[in-house]
């Protein structure tokens, strides 16, 4: 290589993630070696600008919040996003970006306020106050009285006096006005609506890295302070396809190789580890997930112990764009629900990580094979055999961005005080 001549100037990179992970390179290569391999990774990372994150392709995707949730569901699943930032429809042209957005909309969120109001028509009850319905109101619904398009939610005692709902509620719900007329707006700040917390193009590597890991971020907004522009939104998925689009480079390989027990992975013991039953009510599965503000849940055999499959909060969205697909909703076990919704996708000729099966690893294996197998397969989390093919635990994206920087002390001060949750070990 010729004298000042960087290796980011001597290659050529596959893609724009490779040529990012080259100038990590030419910092890497250049800083005191007393250092760790740790402190030199934070160093790095500190060192790039965040403006410097590749941007795709397609441009960003932004949800007025006078949009119906109707609406923001065809949204998300058209352009195949899991959120998107809500733009306030009342905030003038010239307002600054502060004003301009009221936070993160995510499908998970909307899956969760549809649960809420299975659970509020089922029992009789009034739901979220956000969605600016009273008891009474809600009374009706449950009692199978016509409102807003709700008419076949009908309200039926069971053998353990608990109360059901009679009818296909989802598609009642999906068709009704109700549904197609509650603003997006409207169910903000419940469940797991996300604050418009931005990135400056300034900002580094590291406070990204470190907010998509040790909190609760799984979305970060890219603002240009200079004209208040939305440029980019910064993904765990994202940040995990720049990894894999690192393999090969020293820095990299240095960390990458390291097995996923070395690294302190997986980190939830298997004792602990929450899971679903294949034969149970796929319904149990979803309220489970919404309860513990969890993503995803393996899904298990009889015996409880061997993985068979996996099932996440987005899945809800088959029941909110598809719900032709079953009609028992109530009672139609988990491995039904996937094995229809793995029929439907095929017939749609859709491409989707639920039919590629049940993707493992080993403690063994390395951070770099598992990195690879997310990548290629599309997916948010990996579970963890044994060589009998036990369970034994889960790695997300987040616990895998986690690893790879740490927090100095006092890193953000008091910034983040009332604005998101305390670091917290997220499963989601």
């Amino acid at each position: 290589m010729a004298a000042g001549e960087t290796k980011a100037e001597n290659t050529s990179p596959r893609s724009p993630e490779a040529e990012l992970g080259i100038k990590v390179e030419d910092l890497w290569e250049v800083l005191e070696p007393q250092l760790t391999p740790t402190e030199k990774l934070n160093s790095c990372f500190q060192d790039l600008p965040v403006s410097s994150f590749p941007v795709p392709p397609s441009h960003v995707i932004e949800i007025p919040s006078d949009t119906s949730l109707a609406e923001t569901v065809e949204i998300l699943s058209k352009h195949k996003i899991l959120s998107a930032p809500v733009r306030d429809a009342d905030a003038p042209d010239d307002a600054s970006w502060m004003d301009r957005y009221i936070g993160i909309v995510e499908f998970a969120g909307v899956a969760m306020w549809v649960l809420n109001q299975l659970d509020a028509s089922a029992n009789g009850k009034a739901g979220s106050t956000l969605t600016r319905m009273d008891s009474f109101t809600y009374k009706k619904q449950a009692n199978g009285v016509a409102e807003n398009g709700l008419t076949s939610a009908t309200s039926q005692s069971t053998d353990d006096g608990s109360t059901s709902v009679a009818g296909s509620f989802f598609e009642t719900l999906t068709s009704s006005e109700f549904y197609k007329n509650t603003k997006v707006k409207d169910i903000s700040g419940s469940f797991r609506w996300a604050p418009f917390l931005a990135l400056q193009t300034s900002d580094s590597f590291l406070t990204m890295l470190l907010l998509l890991s040790k909190y609760r971020v799984k979305t970060l907004p890219v603002v240009d302070s200079d004209n208040g522009m939305l440029v980019n939104i910064i993904t765990q998925s994202a940040v995990v396809h720049m990894l894999a689009e690192c393999a090969g480079l020293d820095w990299f390989e240095n960390w990458g190789n390291k097995a996923l027990d070395e690294l302190g992975l997986p980190n939830t013991k298997p004792c602990d580890l929450l899971k679903v039953k294949e034969d149970e009510p796929v319904l149990k599965a979803f309220l489970l997930m919404r309860k513990k503000g969890i993503g995803g849940l393996p899904v298990v055999d009889a015996s409880g112990k061997y993985a068979v499959g996996n099932i996440s909060i987005r899945d809800v969205q088959y029941l909110l764009t598809a719900p032709e697909i079953y009609k028992d909703y109530r009672t139609i076990t988990i491995r039904d629900f996937l094995t229809e919704v793995r029929s439907y996708l095929t017939k749609q000729k859709a491409d989707s990580p639920l039919l590629h099966g049940l993707i493992t690893c080993k403690r063994g294996d390395t951070m770099k094979d598992v990195i690879l197998k997310l990548d290629s397969k599309k997916i948010h989390r990996i579970y963890v055999t044994d060589e009998s093919g036990l369970l034994e635990g889960v790695i997300t994206l987040r616990d895998i961005i986690s690893k790879l920087v740490y927090e100095p002390s006092n890193y953000f001060g008091d910034f983040f005080d009332g604005v998101l949750p305390l670091p917290a070990d997220s499963r989601v």
